[in-house]
C-alpha cells in the first residue's frame, strides 16, 4: 500500500514521496522509518525527514567522505560521529589503513539500517577495521587526545540530540582529538533553504580552526538539491590538492566513484555567489590559543 511521506522544506512548501512503509519503530531519539519507493529504491527518515535512499546515497556519501580523505597522503584512523546507515562508514574505508571508529547515539538506527537497507553499508560493519561505538558523539570525542587522521560528521539537522555536533566546544574537542595535519568535515545543511545552520557551521569551525572551506553538492531528495559541506583544518587546506594529486591517491587506494572527480575536487570548492556571501558574513578569527 503506497504512503505519502516527506518533509516542510519552507512556509507553504513541502516535500512529499509515495512508497510502501516498511518498518517503523520509536528508539529512545528519535522515529525511524523505512519506505520502499518506485525510483528511490529503500529510503531511510528519521522524524520524517529524509537521511538517505539507495537511488542517491551516493551523491551524499562520496560528497561528506572523499574530498577530505583523498586530500591526504595517509589516512590511518578516522572517527565517524552519527552515520548510523553504515554509507559514510564504508566509503571512509576505502581510505583508512587501520581502524575507522564509527560513534552512533542509537543503536536502533544502525539495526534498523544493516537490517533493512543493506546495500548502503555493503560489508563495512562487518570489516575488521571498523569500531562501532554506540555512545554520545561530543562526549566521545572529548576523551580522545591526538587521535584521528579525519573526523567525520554524518549527523542529522542539529536539533535535538544533535544540537551539541554544531557548537564551538564540539569543534575544540575535534581539534582536540585530530593530529597535527587532521581535518574535520560536516554536513552543514541547504544553504539555500538552511543558512542559518550553515552561517552557524562556519562561524563556530572558524574560531576553532584556521582553515576552514565550505564546498557544495547535489543530492537529489535533500531539500533544495544543492547541499553544503564545510571542512575544517590547521593544515594543508583540502582545496589545496590537485586533481593529478587526488587521482593519484584514488588509483593507489583502488578507489572508484561514481559522483566525485578529481577534477570535481577543486570545483566542489568554487561555490554559488550567495553561498560565499554566507561563508564570508559568518567568518571569524580562530580564538589565540597561547
Amino acid at each position: 500500500m503506497s504512503t505519502p511521506f516527506g518533509e516542510r522544506i519552507a512556509a507553504g512548501y513541502h516535500s512529499a514521496l509515495e512508497g510502501e512503509l516498511l518498518h517503523t519503530e520509536q528508539s529512545s531519539f528519535q522515529k525511524i522509518d523505512v519506505y520502499e519507493h518506485a525510483y528511490f529504491g529503500r529510503v531511510l527518515t528519521l522524524d520524517d525527514l529524509i537521511q538517505t535512499t539507495e537511488q542517491d546515497e551516493f551523491c551524499y556519501h562520496e560528497m561528506l567522505v572523499h574530498p577530505s580523505l583523498a586530500s591526504r597522503e595517509a589516512v590511518d584512523r578516522v572517527l565517524i560521529i552519527g552515520g548510523g546507515d553504515g554509507g559514510t562508514l564504508r566509503h571512509a574505508l576505502m581510505h583508512v589503513a587501520n581502524e575507522a571508529v564509527m560513534c552512533e547515539i542509537d543503536e536502533a538506527v544502525v539495526r534498523v539500517s544493516r537490517d533493512l537497507l543493506p546495500a548502503i553499508a555493503g560489508q563495512a560493519f562487518d570489516d575488521a577495521r571498523t569500531k562501532l561505538v554506540i555512545d554520545d558523539g561530543a562526549a566521545f570525542v572529548a576523551r580522545c587526545k591526538d587521535a584521528f587522521d579525519a573526523i567525520i560528521v554524518d549527523s542529522t539537522d542539529p536539533i535535538g540530540a544533535a544540537a551539541v555536533l554544531i557548537a564551538p566546544e564540539f569543534y575544540e574537542a575535534c581539534r582536540n582529538a585530530l593530529k597535527p595535519d587532521g581535518v574535520i568535515v560536516a554536513q552543514t545543511g541547504s544553504p539555500y533553504y538552511q543558512p542559518d545552520e550553515f552561517r552557524k557551521a562556519v562561524a563556530n569551525m572558524s574560531t576553532v580552526f584556521g582553515t576552514v572551506e565550505p564546498y557544495v553538492g547535489i543530492v537529489p531528495t535533500y531539500p533544495g538539491v544543492l547541499w553544503s559541506y564545510t571542512v575544517a583544518t590547521d593544515g594543508v587546506a583540502v582545496s589545496s590538492s590537485s586533481p593529478e594529486e587526488i587521482r593519484e591517491r584514488l588509483e593507489a587506494r583502488g578507489i572508484a566513484t561514481r559522483y566525485y572527480t578529481p577534477e570535481l575536487h577543486a570545483g566542489a570548492f568554487a561555490v554559488p555567489a550567495f553561498v560565499s556571501a554566507l561563508a564570508d558574513t559568518a567568518r571569524v578569527s580562530p580564538v589565540s590559543r597561547g
